[in-house]
């Protein structure tokens, strides 16, 4: 599904280069939920910015479902994005003047999905993630957790091949993040492939893999044997 080689990527402010990631080659498969790791400013989001096609990169590859990110224009990716790729951010990233149906609804009316077909995938996944009673309230009348609720569900309401969570529990109490993190183990057990950043071990622990990062490299990977 994916695969880098020799990922690198610079940054270059006036006079200085900065290399957030260097020589990154990583292989996910279909239906794989891995989790990414390393201390702050190791490389992990703009990782994660790149295999969402959010930010380019400077040298290297990278493929996606055998196509080749690096060679598209911006119009391409967007579109690519748009229909394989679901976000789910540490600050849920909600519209606040949006309702709890509108915000989920939001991704259906961008690929043109019918009313009528938006109403009914709405209402199946709010059943899903238990928040039908909330439907109509705003992100500001909602808890942490039920606000992360809703950022998944708007996620993977246009059902994405990719979800990409960054740091999906930082904001959250423990109780609340471990409800968020059986709902995405729950859609990984369901087809959804998870590729997640996280300084947690108990949220890594729910991955099938674990890729550390240190100073923008890969140094090691290994497979989680809880799972």
């Amino acid at each position: 599904m994916i695969e880098t080689f020799e990922l690198t990527k610079t940054f270059k402010a006036e006079d200085i280069e900065t290399i957030a990631l260097r020589n990154v080659s990583l292989k996910v498969e279909k239906g794989d939920f891995l989790a990414i790791m390393g201390p702050s400013g190791c490389g992990k989001t703009t990782l994660l910015n790149i295999l969402g096609m959010i930010d380019n990169i400077t040298s290297g590859s990278y493929s996606f479902f055998g196509q080749d990110v690096s060679r598209m224009s911006e119009k391409q990716k967007t579109e690519l994005r748009k229909r394989n790729i679901g976000f789910v951010f540490q600050n849920f990233n909600l519209i606040e003047e949006l309702t709890v149906y509108e915000n989920i609804e939001l991704p259906l009316q961008y690929l043109g999905v019918k009313r009528k077909e938006r109403k009914k995938r709405v209402e199946d996944i709010i059943s899903r993630m238990k928040i039908s009673h909330r439907k109509n309230l705003f992100p500001v009348q909602l808890s942490g957790g039920q606000q992360q609720r809703v950022a998944v569900a708007r996620a993977v309401i246009s059902n994405p091949s990719l979800l990409l969570a960054d740091e999906p529990t930082g904001n959250l109490d423990s109780m609340h993040g471990e409800e968020v993190m059986t709902m995405l183990n729950e859609l990984n057990k369901s087809g959804t492939t998870i590729i997640m950043v996280t300084h947690s071990r108990r949220d890594a622990s729910y991955s099938r893999r674990i890729v550390h990062l240190f100073d923008g490299q890969i140094i090691n990977e290994n497979l989680n044997k809880m799972v």
